[in-house]
């Protein structure tokens, strides 16, 4: 058994990736299986410097604001703005403190500095502009996209004033009130003025569509895609503020689902452009159901992956990350009958894995669940490993 595991285990870097692969997908998912760990991150930076010298990729997708990337996609482009502060304003999640996310944005800089607009490279988040404590507000992204329609199209086809939108979305803080995570009656989400900028929404995004043949040609395509972006990102945010309003037992399971809805719609639309590799969570990269435990109750939706793999079929492709240790969270070495047990076994410390190939190998003797004693960390699914494409198992995630 340790041979034929053996048989499936390289080195980890482009090459092997792509061996595990058909033909180059589209969208190239990497998943993690905890956040914040710069060890994960320095092999994701790495990883795809090999895809765009060796495979032609040249954008590459974080879990973080789908607004705030906007920072850095100006920066690593033109230049726009002190590493410093792109750092801080352009990912969320406090990530931006990350020694390897600055490390990514600096060489995605220095890559494109004096490249032409077709070859450089381009980052963006794909998450909603969500913290855990809750939502933005939509008043960024419904004021940029009337603003880009106010300025293209006949006044008479708005259906609505930038007053109007003003006056409805009323100050920013009601939006934001950290109690309405918990609280469904602090959201504002299913008041009359939410109700009214949802409609409106709807029609500002219905415009933009019918005016494609003319928006499309005329304006820079970035922004006629950041336009779109505004689109999703309003109704979507108007959306998932509806239903934390909701006091249904269905809320949390419709949150979630709104969040990964918002993520999948981003990514294809940075596949239209060419091949992407995505980096965010196992769970919201999976082809399976995502699952978890919330207050108890369970959870379970499609995710982000599995909407994308729905859409793109083979041009999508899903490698996970399993660990062994996070010495420093309490994570210590698995059990020998659990998959993490098994591919600690091996030499090295990192490598991919064929993940079917070692399903097929494993046969009915599938390996027992991890249990992880750190919430922050959750261990690989084994009854996922024959619907993932490969596994990037990582002995051991160090304190840095």
């Amino acid at each position: 058994m340790a041979t034929d595991i053996k048989d499936t285990a390289h080195a980890v870097g482009a090459a092997a990736v792509m061996g595990l692969l058909p033909a180059r997908p589209r969208m190239l998912a990497l998943g993690e299986p905890t956040h914040g760990e710069d060890t994960l991150l320095d092999l994701r930076n790495e990883l795809f410097r090999q895809l765009v010298e060796e495979e032609g990729y040249r954008t590459i997708a974080i879990e973080s604001d789908c607004l705030m990337g906007l920072v850095v996609d100006d920066h690593v482009t033109s230049g726009t703005g002190t590493l410093d502060e792109v750092m801080e304003r352009g990912i969320s999640h406090g990530w931006g403190a990350s020694a390897a996310n600055r490390e990514l944005v600096r060489w995605m800089r220095a890559h494109n500095d004096g490249r032409p607009a077709s070859e450089q490279l381009r980052f963006a988040g794909v998450d909603g502009p969500l913290e855990i404590t809750g939502a933005a507000s939509p008043r960024q992204a419904l004021t940029a996209l009337h603003g880009y329609l106010a300025a293209r199209v006949d006044a008479d086809l708005l259906p609505c004033t930038a007053e109007t939108l003003d006056l409805l979305l009323g100050t920013d803080d009601r939006w934001t009130d950290p109690a309405a995570m918990r609280d469904p009656d602090r959201s504002v989400g299913q008041s009359a003025e939410a109700a009214r900028l949802r409609l409106l929404a709807d029609d500002l995004v219905a415009l933009l569509d019918a005016q494609t043949p003319q928006l499309s040609t005329a304006t820079p395509r970035d922004a006629w895609d950041r336009a779109r972006l505004y689109g999703r990102t309003a109704t979507g945010l108007l959306r998932y503020h509806h239903w934390m309003a909701d006091t249904s037992p269905a809320r949390m399971t419709r949150l979630v689902g709104v969040r990964d809805q918002m993520m999948a719609h981003n990514l294809l639309a940075l596949a239209e452009r060419g091949p992407v590799l995505v980096h965010a969570h196992n769970s919201h990269l999976q082809r399976e159901k995502s699952t978890m435990r919330l207050g108890g109750a369970p959870l379970e939706w499609w995710g982000a992956g599995a909407l994308v793999n729905a859409r793109l079929g083979e041009e999508y492709a899903f490698v996970a990350t399993a660990l062994g240790t996070i010495r420093h969270q309490g994570v210590d070495t698995p059990p020998p009958d659990t998959l993490e047990g098994l591919l600690s076994a091996l030499p090295g410390d990192a490598y991919v894995v064929d993940a079917p190939r070692l399903a097929a190998a494993l046969g009915d003797t599938r390996p027992a669940p991890r249990v992880s004693p750190w919430f922050g960390y959750a261990p690989f699914d084994p009854a996922h490993l024959a619907d993932s494409d490969g596994i990037v198992f990582v002995r051991d995630v160090p304190r840095v």
